[in-house]
């Protein structure tokens, strides 16, 4: 069992600017090579602006290319509960922001030509309890009546008919405009675009300090010193980050296993559907097929950060949490374990905005795949100086409460969870 992400592990990693060419100056630097700072860079360099972008480590190595493969419209959280909270004229607002994220991601792999197997194959939410069902089929209801009609309400029968034989789960709500890809060969195709459109991406060069200076910004990295008009922060949980991103988001570890491809005939019977799958439970599950015949199944399985130690424990709990689902494989290969930190912010929402004259875009809490495409593009126009609206632009962002201690407490978080799953 490989201890990398199958993403990473399938791919030929494109080759970054030489540091030969590192500049002095740059209209915009982005500091991150993930989904958002490539996307916004692409956005960029389209436009005519000069664009350097920091990775610190390696393209698309940490939560994009860590992740599920799931390119789900929808938020994640309940959208009666959301509208109640923001009005449902806002909810609404927020809800389509996250159909246009997948539609974003469709239009740059088609016009890009990215061979990423991008597919739109909907999305199943899928209840574990009889009361979450009641709870799916209210919000359903409310979604189709006020945002999205293409969804439907599914029973247990229709659940079992799309998730293969036998199934634990009482019913759900299917999404229909979700899509999943390799995120791995589209990290490195959206790389490609970045570049050929004139952007200079360098790998192992981290920001080490970032300093106003005039109407500008002075960033510092190992290799030298940049001038910039602009900086995109687009960091995501590192630490590199200033304190002021730091104290708002909370890395969540999630892990994921990928078995060895299955037989042609075991695979016709795991998720016919070819649905991207996600459970109702308080330590919930996401599942879904690969174009190689695997089964990708993640989810909170360790309430720590990703670690060799936690990430192996993590293949375990997720094991046997696949085979409760899907008993017939108890005796297929795990080729692949591997974890991540999502960055959550407190009211699991995306966040963008202007801090101190740093464009941001962070905090997207488990809807990163999409969203970070998506804004990516939108403040890369921005940038380059378009009238652009973002619903979530400057949004109030609240600290973590007791920054610095709360990871502490995650395992606590985690054993209140489990035990919520299994007697309530």
């Amino acid at each position: 069992m490989k201890l990398v992400p199958y993403w990473l592990d399938t791919i030929s990693p494109v080759s970054a600017t030489p540091l030969s060419d590192f500049p002095t100056q740059s209209d915009v630097v982005v500091v991150g090579a993930g989904f958002t700072g490539l996307s916004a860079a692409r956005t960029l360099a389209k436009a005519g602006r000069t664009v350097t972008v920091l990775e610190a480590d390696q393209i698309a190595g940490h939560a994009s290319g860590r992740n599920g493969g799931h390119v789900n419209n929808g938020t994640a959280g309940n959208f009666q509960a959301m509208a109640g909270k923001y009005g449902l004229e806002r909810a609404v607002a927020l809800y389509r922001f996250f159909d246009d994220a997948v539609d974003t991601v469709e239009q740059i792999v088609t016009t890009g030509n990215i061979p990423c197997d991008f597919r739109r194959c909907g999305k199943l939410k899928v209840a574990w309890t009889p009361q979450h069902l009641e709870i799916l089929r209210s919000d359903q209801e409310a979604v189709k009546r006020h945002a999205d009609p293409q969804t439907d309400f599914l029973g247990r029968d229709a659940v079992a008919a799309e998730i293969g034989g036998s199934t634990p789960f009482e019913g759900g709500i299917l999404y229909r405009r979700s899509a999943q890809m390799h995120v791995g060969k589209f990290g490195m195709g959206l790389a490609t675009l970045a570049m050929k459109a004139g952007a200079k991406i360098f790998e192992n060069t981290p920001m080490t300090a970032i300093r106003k200076v005039g109407t500008g910004f002075e960033v510092t990295t190992p290799t030298g010193v940049i001038r910039a008009a602009n900086v995109l922060m687009a960091t995501g949980t590192s630490r590199r980050a200033p304190g002021w991103f730091r104290r708002r988001i909370m890395p969540v570890g999630s892990f994921i296993v990928a078995t060895a491809p299955l037989p042609e005939d075991l695979f016709a019977h795991v998720l016919p559907g070819r649905r991207n799958v996600v459970t109702t439970r308080n330590i919930h599950n996401y599942f879904r097929t690969t174009a190689d015949r695997r089964l990708i199944f993640g989810g909170r399985a360790n309430f720590s950060q990703s670690s060799e130690k936690s990430d192996i424990r993590s293949g375990q709990i997720l094991h046997a949490a696949l085979t409760e689902i899907y008993p017939e494989l108890a005796d297929t290969e795990i080729n692949y374990c591997w974890g991540g930190n999502v960055d959550m912010s407190v009211d699991r929402l995306p966040h963008a905005g202007d801090w101190n004259g740093i464009t941001y875009a962070m905090g997207l809490s488990g809807h990163g795949v999409q969203m970070s495409v998506h804004l990516g593009h939108l403040l890369g126009r921005k940038l380059a100086g378009d009238s652009v609206d973002i619903p979530i632009w400057n949004r109030p962002w609240q600290p973590i409460p007791a920054y610095g201690i709360a990871t502490h407490f995650m395992p606590v978080v985690g054993a209140y969870y489990r035990a919520k799953d299994r007697y309530f």
